[in-house]
């Protein structure tokens, strides 16, 4: 077999290769083999018809076809080997010559995974974040608890922001009610932003018994193409009106709210350690996430290829409709309810794709460059972490994940632990700001 390479354009090569005589005549052989069982032929049984009059009546090219199916992968599979070179997508390939007698020579066309030149990515200088709480901080959250356990009643007076109406509604433009803008007994609180812009400064002031309309004016992005940018009219009836009653914010009130604690005092605190542990927790990535931005964008890389973004994509979109059909939401499901398609699915994970991908090229030089690897250890702990995290066997994640992928996964959060573990924060956010 001869193998030759040229690099046509950067993430562009022409591989040139050929599938010897005897790997060839094998081949044929084989083809034949399979085909024989089914020719049916006058004179001869079923089955046994001979290679020689088969080649009389349909020629020994009829065999070619699926002789070259049988032999590329293991061919083409050799040819990139020993060229040296990282394909990161399908080949086309085309025929150059396929001769009796004589080796066959292919031509593909591939597409390689891009060079990747380093810069700068120990060391990285980051902003600096914010971990302190506060007391207000602490008197928020605690507030959030009480919003969580407050209680609606019927109130006569006039609604105001953060009551709820209870109502009966019905949308018309210009003076035809429209498809999805009726409604009844639905409890509607006001200051959330959940209907149209305008609808619920409407409806401040109104009690119960009162009967209004309130006109609007459909958003220009609105999901309706018929109702996008168009006034309406809501014809709207108010059965009740409700006000959220907090409760008293004293022992008895902690002890039904959380029974490790019996004191306002003792929840306050441990409201305060939740806050320092969650807000560590997030300076802590959004320190590591600045970091491993500037590694990336740092290194130099020739062009993404169309192909690793595209397979980015799907591969995101694919981990989100997984994620969606343990929650028990099928695809279909979720396009309904967002008003959405598989299009515009794929059209939000572009954006961060090629970012994604560059990533993966710079922790992966990183692990070449650093010569790091997975030891023993390494592994053995991963299977147990995912076994735990699924509540699988150890040895059932054994037999679903080979060697070779625990060893990538390890080293590149080995990568990026060199990225993040040596990052310090000394910058103040206005100095970002001015960087960029």
């Amino acid at each position: 077999m001869s193998t030759s390479f040229e690099k046509t354009g950067p993430t562009t090569g022409r591989l040139e290769f050929t599938i010897d005589q005897e790997t060839v005549k094998q081949g044929l052989d084989k083809t034949f083999k399979k085909v024989q069982k089914s020719l049916n032929i006058p004179g001869f049984r079923k089955g046994r018809v001979p290679r020689r009059i088969f080649n009389q009546m349909y020629g020994e090219s009829a065999l070619y076809e699926d002789t070259l199916n049988d032999l590329l992968p293991a061919a083409y599979s050799s040819a990139v080997k020993e060229a040296g070179i990282d394909p990161v997508a399908q080949p086309n390939i085309d025929i150059k010559s396929v001769e009796k007698g004589q080796d066959w020579e292919l031509i593909a066309e591939v597409t390689l995974k891009p060079e990747v030149e380093l810069g700068q990515y120990k060391d990285l200088e980051v902003v600096k974040q914010d971990r302190d709480v506060n007391d207000s901080d602490v008197e928020d959250a605690l507030e959030r608890r009480r919003e969580g356990l407050a209680e609606l009643v019927i109130k006569e007076d006039a609604a105001v922001e953060g009551d709820t109406v209870v109502m009966d509604f019905e949308g018309f433009k210009d003076g035809e009610s429209f498809e999805g803008g009726k409604g009844e007994n639905h409890s509607l609180v006001l200051g959330s932003n959940s209907f149209i812009p305008g609808f619920e400064d409407q409806l401040t002031g109104v009690k119960a018994g009162d009967e209004k309309e309130v006109t609007v004016t459909f958003p220009e992005e609105y999901h309706a193409e018929d109702l996008a940018g168009q006034k309406a009219v809501f014809k709207v009836k108010v059965h009740e009106v409700k006000a959220k009653e907090l409760p008293e914010l004293d022992d008895e009130f902690v002890k039904d709210l959380d029974e490790d604690v019996e004191t306002v005092d003792e929840l306050k605190a441990k409201i305060r350690k939740e806050l320092e542990e969650s807000k560590t927790t997030a300076a802590d990535d959004a320190r590591d996430d600045e970091a491993i931005r500037k590694a990336v964008n740092n290194a130099k890389i020739e062009e993404i290829p169309h192909e690793m973004a595209h397979e980015e994509v799907h591969r995101q979109m694919d981990m989100f409709l997984n994620n969606l059909k343990q929650q028990g939401i099928s695809p279909e499901m979720y396009y309904q309810m967002t008003n959405s398609s598989e299009e515009d699915l794929h059209k939000q994970f572009e954006g961060e794709a090629e970012f994604n991908v560059r990533t993966n090229l710079v922790l992966e030089t990183i692990v070449e460059a650093e010569g790091l690897k997975a030891t023993d250890e390494d592994m053995e702990k991963e299977i147990s972490d995912l076994a735990g995290q699924y509540n699988m066997p150890e040895d059932q994640v054994r037999s679903v994940l080979s060697p070779d992928l625990l060893n990538r996964d390890i080293s590149l959060k080995k990568a990026i632990d060199v990225i993040t573990s040596t990052s310090k924060e000394t910058l103040e956010a206005s100095e970002e700001a001015d960087a960029e």
